[in-house]
């Protein structure tokens, strides 16, 4: 019983956990405010069947746009993990910097920075530093929709014996929207294409599905659709993961 207990909370945090390409469109489609503006979320999950199996993810992010959205600095961070019966199930980390600026009409230059560890993925840290252009195609007061093509350099090491590390170059593009057809409602999406500029058979795919709704000017009710399929994942993790969920958050 404690492993089916342990399961159903694993499933709760699995977006979360298995994310190995980190969206960060949900935190910023809405962003054309001028200033500071950020958020926090936590979802936790405390049972007890002759043991204690306990799971938290954390997440926060802080943004500034100047005048005219010229520039945007984007700070965002994440914590989970799901422990039981003195037993750590999973457990993920990563923070993200991002900085764009306006270079012509409908078009931004993108640098990131980025370092993370997923457990469930193998994934013992993994470092990535990247930049190119971003391009707007639609934005009104509804629907907002972008493209993206950047090239990164990206620092791995495996969670496996002997450790595996491996320093590569890849593409990073994305399409992404999002559709708000009233103040209470919004949807988004974004996608990306992730291959080895030198061996496009080694390549990632990522889609992110997200429904929020607002209860009051900072509460809100969120819903997450999560699927990844990567062709060379690390160690034995598995080539395609998938995730439903649903949580709250605070923004301000």
């Amino acid at each position: 019983m404690r492993k089916i207990i342990a399961f159903i909370f694993f499933l709760s945090l699995l977006q979360h956990s298995t994310a190995q390409i980190v969206n960060i469109e949900n935190s910023r489609l809405h962003s054309d405010t001028t200033g500071w503006m950020g958020g926090a979320g936590v979802d936790m999950n405390l049972s007890r069947n002759g043991q204690n199996v306990f799971g938290t993810n954390l997440d926060a992010h802080l943004e500034y746009t100047t005048p005219h959205n010229r520039q945007m600095w984007l700070i965002l961070g994440d914590y989970s993990f799901l422990k039981g019966g003195g037993q750590e199930f999973a457990s993920s980390a990563f923070s993200h910097f991002r900085y764009n600026v306006k270079i012509a009409k409908g078009v931004k230059w993108e640098a990131f920075t980025q370092l993370q560890n997923n457990k469930i993925t193998q994934i013992r840290s993994r470092f990535l530093l990247g930049t190119g252009p971003r391009f707007k195609l639609v934005k009104n007061k509804k629907l907002k929709m972008y493209v993206a093509s950047l090239v990164m350099y990206e620092h791995e090491s495996e969670l496996t014996t002997p450790i595996k590390r491996q320093d590569e170059m890849r593409s990073s593009s994305y399409f992404t929207f999002s559709w708000k057809p009233i103040s209470t409602f919004e949807l988004n999406s974004t996608t990306f294409f992730q291959p080895l500029i030198n061996k496009f058979s080694d390549h990632r795919i990522m889609n992110e599905i997200g429904m929020n709704v607002k209860a009051s000017k900072h509460f809100g009710m969120n819903i997450h659709w999560n699927y990844l399929f990567d062709s060379h994942p690390a160690g034995t993790a598995p080539h395609t993961t998938y995730s439903l969920s649903a949580g709250a958050g605070y923004t301000f």
